[in-house]
């Protein structure tokens, strides 16, 4: 692909583009999905393209295509669309090469080389850990990716990088009598080295300690996040503040570094080296290098993620965080690994009286710029004199993450990736539990 990656910007270039960006990849991926006790589906694709940032005068065109017959008139279609763009004062340029760190753990020649049937078999073992718990599987499924992609500029960056993943999730449903229960559960990985039997027993079990649940009162009291729970959260409400572009633009809550914004013994950090990270690679999608960021403290912000563009309007170095979802859409600003640390203990048994709450729905409902977010929470139980209780049917939750930061108080010894999030349970006092 780095030939037709040239050819595109040679193109870009004599038509009168100032700077050429060609980002190129190619991905092969098997999905199964499965509904009830059966392999609903499984297929195996191939994708391939290529997508062209042309950059006239400051202005920014954009086109892409999976045909290599197209590919000229792709580079002529983001010149014209440059051109046709007002020009924008506070571009600065593309990036430049560099020193690219060596990174461990994200790629897997055993998930490159994995066949559909062994992918269909691990499905099934989805299927059969729930079983295995006395539940019934609804709804799950598997995806495995090996993609390659390459970056190629005008200003001397000429880089390719390999990665694998795998994800599988299950959800199921117990009853018993007039009680019913339901539970989800996943894993996710850059290698071959999940266990998909143990992924639908956990769900199948959680679900069946979920039933009969009884209520509970509207009240003020702790609530421990699971780290499925929280991490749903702060990709909602947290993330986005991160960014320096809604820095930029007046849209986040955190925009003053320096500032007191979280309890002091918490620290949060991005880590584009994170050793089989999720988001783990030598550069972001733009050719940056990868580094690890703080991003708080001891409750200090110290820094907002950045892309070429937002690091060079505040004249610093980019971080690195430069992400895109596929070769058809530009770059933007988001998290590689975001690992949240604070001193961990045995909270539960800490815990006098609250709430433990496994996983949450509606999160995406959150503001994303004041941090207000109101949740229904799923799997909780009551945790009364160090020990986890009955479950709770119903329960809602409300609050604010901002708020939430600054007042935790205690983290479990549980650190988990949800995707690309890496965090412990963490417990906040004083929170509104509606019954």
């Amino acid at each position: 692909m780095i030939p037709l990656a040239s050819q595109a910007i040679e193109h870009a270039r004599s038509s009168g583009a100032d700077e050429v960006e060609a980002y190129c990849l190619t991905d092969r991926s098997v999905s199964i999905n499965t509904k009830l006790e059966h392999i609903e589906y499984a297929r195996e694709s191939f994708a391939r393209g290529i997508g062209i940032r042309a950059i006239v005068s400051g202005a920014v065109g954009f086109s892409s295509t999976n045909r290599e017959d197209r590919i000229e008139e792709a580079s002529l279609l983001a010149v014209r669309s440059a051109r046709a763009s007002q020009p924008d004062p506070d571009w600065n340029s593309l990036p430049h090469q560099g020193s690219y760190p060596a990174v461990h753990g994200v790629f897997d020649p055993k998930l490159a080389e994995i066949e559909l049937s062994e992918c269909v078999e691990l499905a099934a073992d989805l299927i059969r850990g729930v079983t295995s718990a006395g539940a019934v599987p609804t709804s799950g499924g598997l995806a495995v990716s090996t993609g390659t992609g390459y970056i190629v500029n005008t200003n001397g960056i000429e880089h390719t990088e390999e990665g694998t993943s795998i994800a599988a999730s299950i959800e199921c449903i117990v009853k018993d009598g007039s009680g019913i229960s339901t539970a989800y559960e996943f894993d996710i990985s850059r290698n071959l080295d999940i266990d998909t039997y143990e992924i639908g027993k956990r769900a199948g079990e959680l679900a069946k300690q979920s039933l009969h649940g009884g209520k509970i009162e509207t009240a003020r009291t702790a609530v421990l996040f699971c780290p499925l729970a929280i991490a749903d959260i702060l990709e909602y409400t947290f993330i986005p503040s991160l960014s320096a572009d809604n820095v930029q633009k007046g849209r986040s809550m955190l925009s003053q570094v320096g500032a007191a914004v979280a309890a002091g013994e918490l620290t949060i950090c991005d880590d584009g080296l994170r050793t089989g990270g999720i988001g783990t690679a030598q550069t972001d999608d733009e050719g940056t290098p990868s580094r690890k960021t703080a991003i708080i403290e001891d409750g200090i912000l110290k820094n907002h993620l950045h892309d070429a563009y937002t690091a060079g309007k505040a004249d610093l170095a980019s971080t690195g965080n430069a992400i895109r979802s596929g070769y058809g859409t530009t770059p933007s600003i988001d998290v590689r690994n975001l690992v949240i640390e604070y001193p961990p203990s045995d909270i539960v048994a800490e815990t006098r009286n609250g709430v433990l709450v496994h996983s949450v729905i509606g999160a995406h409902t959150a503001n994303p710029y004041s941090g207000d977010f109101s949740i229904e929470a799923r799997n909780s139980f009551l945790v009364e004199n160090g020990e986890v209780k009955q479950p709770i049917k119903s329960l809602m939750i409300a609050g604010n993450i901002f708020d939430m930061l600054k007042n935790i108080d205690g983290a479990g010894a549980d650190p988990r990736a949800v995707g690309g999030i890496v965090v412990p349970t963490l417990r906040v006092p004083d929170m509104q539990v509606i019954g």
